[in-house]
């Protein structure tokens, strides 16, 4: 996938300025596939100047004028043929796995602040899904929606599937982290 799908699905959920694009990132499609503001801010350009989306200027109160990017015709049909192309599934590339097969030849328990930091991160990702999750969608501040809404039901799908990856990877951490404590010195 590349940058300029992630940003075609994001403009169709919502239009939006280039601060704006960039926040939705930090905030939700993100977590799926990153992109840093400098990132972002040239692939609409590019986008714009070859027709896939469009830019109007929006007027501001006490700031400067803002673009606001939606997505053009052209747009819609270079997602749609991506939507239709078959992908292939995703490779594991996981160094750390690879570390801890690696610890066999050298001292496990070596490895266990490091295991550490990264249950961590995941745990604090899993905190940032679920937090999400009761905002945007199951909380008592989530809007429910009347009618089935496909591209509501879409999004938390995919954060559902975030939120199962990342409970699978602390479950995985916390064996690691069992079984290095193991392998350890007898205390």
């Amino acid at each position: 996938m590349a940058l300029e799908h992630a940003i075609l699905v994001s403009l169709l959920e919502q239009p939006g300025s280039g601060y704006e694009l960039a926040r939705r990132f930090e905030r939700s499609i993100g977590y799926f596939w990153t992109a840093t503001h400098q990132q972002i801010y040239r692939v609409l350009k590019r986008m714009e100047s070859d027709g896939w989306i469009d830019a109007r200027e929006v007027p501001q109160q006490a700031r400067p004028d803002k673009k606001e990017y939606s997505v053009a015709a052209l747009g819609r049909s270079v997602l749609s043929r991506w939507l239709h192309e078959p992908i292939e599934p995703e490779s594991v590339r996981h160094e750390l796995a690879v570390k801890i097969r690696g610890a066999a030849f050298d001292d496990p328990v070596a490895l266990i602040r490091e295991v550490e930091r990264h249950r961590q991160a995941h745990a604090d990702r899993l905190a940032r899904y679920l937090a999400g999750e009761r905002r945007d969608f199951t909380g008592s501040d989530a809007s429910a929606p009347t009618t089935p809404d496909a591209g509501r039901e879409l999004q938390h799908v995919v954060l559902r599937g975030g939120i199962a990856y990342e409970r699978m990877t602390l479950a995985w951490l916390d064996d690691v982290l069992d079984t290095l404590h193991r392998l350890g010195p007898a205390a």
